[in-house]
């Protein structure tokens, strides 16, 4: 049986009261609101785009007593005035547009909010709820705040079945569901974290939305309490899994899942803006975003280097991508860190590696490009290809290398590749992450029936023809080196590229492996054995296990650890690989 956690959580200790169901968040709420000894109470219920606000509206307006209701979209600029405003960020393009740099307020109207201000003004007595995303935005203060926050990975599935839209604007059943996304992740997002990060100290109630059916509350000071333990042992957030037109059925295997019509083929593990993070409190768990955890404490976590370099945003990513018993990835390349930001405005790039977890005999990696290959004549052909007037003929212009499991093959950005069939890759990459310009995608169709995007435009902007089959070999296959070794341990550096800001090494062990954060997060996954535990030397944290497959972040608060077999595993060897951000670069 797979002993694979897909639900891995963190128990806080000692604090945090869950309440589950609308009659009691709502008793609670208004508990909390007799406490406050004032005549008029401004309670604002503030809620993360996703969050169902025709319902949440519902049930707070009409069972919590109040003197003056309002409803934050309400005040809102016109829609056409919305589109016009994030149209510079959003573009026309299928895919990609810019990081904005808007706030809140300026989605709101300046005349509706000097009524609405008014109105709370001239409210002598009573509770004024207001409630919606930007709710905290209307009153100059308010005495209370429930903050409705929503995992990433729910809002896409809702925005997949067009249940919701994005902010400001009613376009839900817009066709194509990836156009909510892309501005979700261009300017929803950016937005409603700049007023997430004002507002997390100041919660004194999370709102947990994640399970439609089943709301549940708890005081935000003990979400807050939950963060501060995290970032004093390692954790696991959740993964999540998707299918893909060349998925593969490794996954399915190795981490107990049901069985899709469509293979799975995407497993983010470690993507913190995306994935959730589950705390305990007694019985019940609550999911909030893990990204919540970089905003929270970005020091303590990332440490005082990496967080001086890349602020609030943790910079390290690890997936799956499973093409066992599946079809070829598309080939691809990605931006340089000059276009990504000029084109996007990201400050760095995606930048990556592929770690091998297990491949057939006769797998293939296509990585750089063949000695002498004519960009012009290469070009040519992907863009008769696009049109469907001819095959493009891959290994006529890119390289191939045998690729078996433990090989880790580095691409940083502008290097042409991509994963063949029969492999399942552990991607060790830098976290920007729809930044991929398709060039071939095989002839084939996404699930929705429909060819997938091809980016060639962009993607000869950025191609390094330079990197070719000598080139490749020399500095991106197999880079592997001894660095250390003890006591039933030998420590590897297995790269990545110079030209990529994270250094990987590989353990291969059969006894304990001492560990150092040395100021810096750490990103690890066991490669091989069955179960290790990782501990504390000082006795910081409890032990805690790691299964074959699964992924852990250590703190760079942590500082030393160490992993040793565990279970079926004692006396056998085992390997991990742990990702960190190279310091002095």
């Amino acid at each position: 049986m797979p002993n694979f956690e897909k639900r891995p959580e963190v128990a806080v200790r000692g604090t945090g009261t869950v309440s589950l169901g609308w009659d009691q968040i709502l008793s609670r709420v208004e508990s909390d609101c007799r406490r406050i000894p004032k005549g008029k109470k401004v309670v604002v219920v503030e809620l993360y785009p996703g969050a169902f606000e025709d319902e949440i509206t519902k049930e707070f307006s009409q069972r919590m007593q109040h003197s003056l209701f309002i409803r934050a979209s309400s005040l809102y600029k016109s829609e056409q005035e919305i589109q016009k405003m994030v149209y510079p960020d959003v573009t026309d393009d299928q895919l990609f547009g810019y990081m904005t740099r808007l706030q809140i307020e300026d989605f709101l109207d300046a005349d509706k909010m000097r009524k609405a201000r008014e109105g709370i003004s001239e409210t002598e007595n009573g509770i004024v709820l207001i409630v919606g995303t930007g709710a905290a935005a209307v009153p100059s203060e308010f005495d209370l705040l429930v903050y409705a926050d929503m995992a990433r990975w729910e809002i896409q599935l809702r925005m997949r079945k067009h249940q919701i839209g994005n902010l400001g604007v009613d376009n839900k059943s817009v066709e194509d569901w990836m156009l909510l996304y892309k501005q979700a992740y261009f300017v929803d997002w950016r937005v409603c974290d700049r007023l997430k990060k004002k507002l997390m100290n100041r919660w004194d109630f999370v709102l947990d939305t994640n399970e439609r059916t089943n709301p549940k509350i708890v005081e935000g000071k003990a979400i807050l309490e939950g963060l501060r333990q995290c970032l004093e042992r390692p954790f696991s957030i959740v993964p999540y899994f998707d299918p893909a037109p060349w998925g593969g059925d490794w996954m399915e295997r190795v981490c107990g899942l049901d069985k899709l019509e469509n293979n799975y083929g995407w497993c983010f593990n470690c993507v913190p803006e995306e994935n959730s993070l589950l705390l305990r409190f007694g019985n019940e768990i609550v999911e909030i975003p893990a990204v919540d955890l970089v905003f929270y404490d970005p020091g303590k976590l990332l440490g005082e280097a990496v967080h001086g370099r890349f602020g609030d945003e943790f910079p390290i990513r690890f997936d799956y991508l499973d093409t066992m018993n599946g079809g070829n990835l598309s080939l691809q390349v990605h931006p340089l860190t000059e276009y990504i930001r000029e084109k996007f405005g990201i400050l760095y790039t995606q930048d990556e590696s592929y770690y091998l977890m297990d491949a057939k005999n006769g797998a293939i990696v296509y990585l750089g490009l063949k000695e002498g290959v004519d960009p012009d004549r290469m070009i040519h052909d992907l863009e008769e290809a696009e049109r469907g007037t001819l095959k493009f003929e891959v290994e006529q212009y890119v390289e191939t290398w045998p690729a078996k499991k433990h090989d880790h093959f580095l691409i940083p950005a502008g290097t042409v590749h991509c994963s063949g069939k029969d492999i399942v890759v552990l991607e060790v990459s830098a976290t920007p992450y729809i930044f991929t310009f398709k060039l071939w995608d095989w002839e084939r169709l996404g699930l929705d029936g429909k060819p997938r995007p091809i980016n060639i435009g962009r993607g000869k902007d950025v191609i390094q023809w330079y990197r070719t089959t000598t080139w490749t070999r020399e500095n991106l296959v197999n880079r592997v080196e001894k660095v250390a070794e003890g006591d039933g341990w030998v420590e590897e550096r297995t790269g990545l590229h110079e030209r990529e800001f994270i250094e990987t090494r590989r353990h291969w062990f059969t006894k304990r492996v001492p560990h150092n954060t040395s100021g810096g997060v750490n990103v690890l996954n066991l490669v091989e054995g069955d179960e290790v535990v990782v501990e504390s030397p000082l006795h910081a944290f409890e032990p805690f296990m790691v299964h074959y497959a699964e992924t852990f972040i250590v703190p760079a608060i942590v500082g030393e650890y160490t992993i040793r077999p565990h279970g079926r595993s004692e006396g056998r060897q085992c390997a991990t690989i742990k990702a960190f951000v190279r310091t002095g670069m």
